[in-house]
């Protein structure tokens, strides 16, 4: 069963508090989530997995989807540089060639859909 929906309020909040501070690991689960959640709707598809261990994992961007075992384009890389790309705090070539990431197949680059859209208000909070 997927995981609920995070809310762009509730997710935009972790996200602010994660950057800001060094977050509990709920928190920093909730801003990695919801981040990955946004790339999946901003780019669907299924032919790249993005992982992001131990919090979270989708497949995202279109073109030729696979149907079990390890797809033929993943991305894997820790929670703080996730967050560093994903808000736009790195660039994606930097994080790479630093070994920060990983990514293997022909369509493992994802700088074309870096950073992430999400909400950087605070709500009037």
């Amino acid at each position: 069963m997927p995981l609920p929906k995070i809310s762009d309020a509730v997710g935009g909040n972790a996200v602010r508090r994660a950057l800001a501070t060094v977050a509990d690991r709920d928190t920093e689960a909730t801003a990695v989530r919801y981040l990955l959640q946004r790339l999946a709707e901003e780019a669907p598809g299924n032919s790249v997995e993005v992982r992001v261990p131990p919090f979270g994992a989708v497949q995202c961007i279109e073109g030729p989807g696979h149907t079990r075992g390890t797809p033929p384009n993943v991305v894997e890389m820790d929670a703080l540089t996730w967050l560093a790309i994903a808000t736009g705090g790195e660039e994606w070539a930097t994080m790479l060639r630093e070994g920060r990431i990983s990514a293997s197949g022909s369509r493992a680059d994802l700088s074309q859909n870096l950073p992430i859209e999400w909400d950087r208000s605070d709500g009037g909070q």
